[in-house]
């Protein structure tokens, strides 16, 4: 999935711009607005850490009554997630016209790197983005004065996070944490326990294990993160799906991002058929999310269904060899290749069972080492076809299209 930098929003930090005409014109104002505003995120994220929503409403315009409600929500949310790391940087000023027509001369619009990194759950910090109005009060001094001014504008992935919602509920255990609507605690004790059991799956399973964390998202919003369960593709059959997690930004060193993780984040249409093999499915995904963005469609798939079908603890043990004749039997004698990135999830029904046989022939054939270390490198390498070939020869002398030559050919013994 790559995500586009929307709207044109630069992200380059606001010091980088200190050269262009504008800048240069009002040098002082410029240099003194942005000290104020470090200052003032600067008190926000202490204010968090500290656990003081005096100080973190304080910045705040007393006279809008809707975003001190919204923001005294943000705060009990952010607290709730237990953030070992938190800090806001400004990036580069927008420009809206209707906006400063709104608030006054004064206006600052900015976009803002909220980097955090939550206790226990993300290895390395991780970036998000929100959008603030600032104006100055009568007094000189800045005060917030909208939070959804940019939201239009973000890169789509980036922001429009669990804590960015309405009243949240967060529960956790050793390497989860489980976000649903406030008061939903029955939700959140099943999601708990399932997520236990899928991270636990998937740490004992993927080939030279896996020491990170499994986020679940199950909120009532069908936007959170990178999910979009608006869309007709997803309302209906999805039922979770791994979210990105930023290293560096969308457009701040590629335009993708670079990734640092995944939350998984539940489809509210279809939360009841969610189950600890969903959630093993989704965490390979958020256990492979580092590797890079290149792995071919039917390796990502079929690695997250492999783990996904595999014997797991308070889970019924699946039928396996049934299902692989199954297979055999219904998609490949009809395919004529392995499933293409491109209509990967045109043919669901057959996509997702053929990538799990081919993954399920590699991890016989071939042993969980070279399975894990094949698919690393074509993460990070395989961004052609050329190249895919190339890797998939070095491993295991064979391409693609000769691996689905052996599926077949073991069929046929």
């Amino acid at each position: 999935m790559a995500v586009a930098v929307a709207g044109g929003l630069a992200l380059h930090h606001s010091s980088q711009d200190a050269d262009s005409p504008a800048a240069k014109s009002t040098d002082v104002d410029q240099a003194a607005r942005a000290a104020a505003i470090d200052q003032l995120l600067k008190r926000r994220a202490q204010a968090v850490l500290t656990d003081s929503e005096k100080e973190f409403l304080a910045d705040v315009d007393a006279a809008n009554a809707k975003l001190i409600e919204r923001q005294r929500t943000l705060f009990t949310n952010l607290r709730q997630f237990g953030f070992a790391k938190l800090a806001y940087q400004q990036l580069t000023q927008q420009y809206d016209d209707s906006i400063t027509g709104k608030y006054g001369p004064s206006t600052y619009l900015v976009a803002v790197a909220m980097t955090y990194q939550i206790r226990g759950i993300d290895l390395v910090p991780v970036r998000a983005m929100v959008g603030y109005t600032f104006t100055k009060r009568p007094d000189g001094a800045w005060m917030l004065v909208s939070d959804t001014d940019l939201d239009k504008r973000l890169p789509r992935g980036s922001h429009e996070e669990a804590w960015d919602t309405g009243e949240v509920l967060v529960k956790r255990a050793p390497r989860v944490l489980v976000v649903v609507e406030k008061g939903q605690e029955t939700l959140a004790t099943r999601l708990v326990r399932m997520a236990t059991s899928a991270v636990q799956a998937v740490s004992k399973s993927w080939p030279g294990g896996w020491t990170g964390s499994g986020v679940v998202i199950a909120l009532d919003d069908k936007v959170v993160r990178g999910a979009d369960y608006t869309q007709p593709k997803n309302a209906e059959d999805a039922l979770a799906m791994a979210t990105w997690v930023y290293r560096t930004l969308p457009g701040e060193v590629t335009g993708a991002g670079e990734r640092a993780d995944s939350y998984v984040v539940i489809n509210p249409r279809n939360r009841d058929k969610v189950d600890a093999r969903t959630l093993a499915h989704e965490f390979t995904h958020v256990a492979t999310a580092p590797y890079g963005p290149y792995a071919p469609r039917w390796l990502v798939e079929g690695a997250a269904t492999y783990v996904e079908f595999l014997p797991m603890a308070g889970e019924d043990d699946l039928a396996l060899p049934k299902y692989r004749l199954d297979v055999r039997t219904k998609y490949l004698s009809k395919a004529r290749s392995l499933p293409a990135d491109a209509t990967f999830f045109d043919q669901p029904d057959s996509s997702y069972p053929l990538s799990w046989l081919a993954v399920d022939y590699l991890f016989t054939r071939y042993g969980g080492t070279e399975v894990g270390t094949l698919y690393r490198e074509l993460a990070g390498l395989g961004s052609t076809q050329k190249e895919r070939d190339r890797i998939m020869l070095e491993h295991l002398g064979i391409t693609e299209a000769g691996l689905f030559a052996a599926l077949k050919a073991a069929a046929a013994a």
